[in-house]
């Protein structure tokens, strides 16, 4: 706590004023044009990595980036996602995994997790990337199973009534990323290709050139 306090005081101090006339802007609403999937893992900060202000990105943080298939989970994935399409708007999802993600080491590594049976339970909404990577062996596991589960929670998140009805009628694009955080790069996969790829390959490209890049 002695480190949140201060940083309160300096935000209100000198951060705010500087981006006053933002923050009142957005005390009349918001209206956010992508939703973040994203990892709880604190190397991630989702306005940081993408570089957006305040009121523009709805984020939804879990361990591991996972979307349980619709009605199979009691949490607040599935809200959150319906307000972000049906009240909010938003035109883009984005599901991003991380580098050296503990959620997704231990589903590559088969960890045992009895004494955390919470988290047992939430990764098991992740047993098909489970299943999808368990024939990888060596140090390319945990990278190809962060990959794998981002494809898999798309499958996951297409199942949402709210998801199905936007993408029905193009009023939605989802992507999927991964953060490496040691390098500070970001890879986006290219269904063209089949792969992720670069974001600095992409970088140039025009907004059709990017709509390209949705899996969905």
């Amino acid at each position: 706590m002695k480190h949140l306090i201060p940083g309160l005081r300096r935000y209100s101090k000198d951060i705010y004023p500087q981006q006053k006339k933002l923050f009142q802007e957005l005390s009349k609403g918001q209206s956010p044009h992508t939703l973040m999937i994203t990892c709880s893992d604190s190397r991630i900060d989702p306005n940081l990595v993408t570089q957006t202000e305040p009121g523009e990105i709805f984020v939804i943080r879990n361990a591991g980036n996972i979307i349980p298939p619709f009605g199979s989970s009691i949490g607040g994935e599935e809200a959150t996602i319906e307000y972000a399409i049906e009240v909010l708007g938003v035109k883009h999802i984005v599901i991003c995994g991380h580098s050296q993600c503990g959620a997704m080491a231990a589903i590559a590594q088969n960890t045992d997790l009895s004494a955390l049976p919470s988290v047992k339970r939430w990764l098991g909404h992740a047993e098909s990337t489970r299943r999808r990577c368990q024939h990888l062996e060596g140090e390319i596991e945990i990278e190809k199973t962060i990959e794998e589960n981002v494809l898999v929670q798309v499958e996951n998140i297409k199942t949402h009534p709210a998801v199905s009805a936007a993408l029905r009628t193009g009023r939605l694009d989802i992507f999927g990323w991964v953060y490496h955080f040691e390098t500070g790069g970001i890879t986006v996969y290219d269904p063209a290709q089949k792969k992720f790829v670069s974001s600095e390959l992409i970088a140039d490209q025009s907004e059709n050139g990017f709509k390209e890049l949705a899996i969905v």
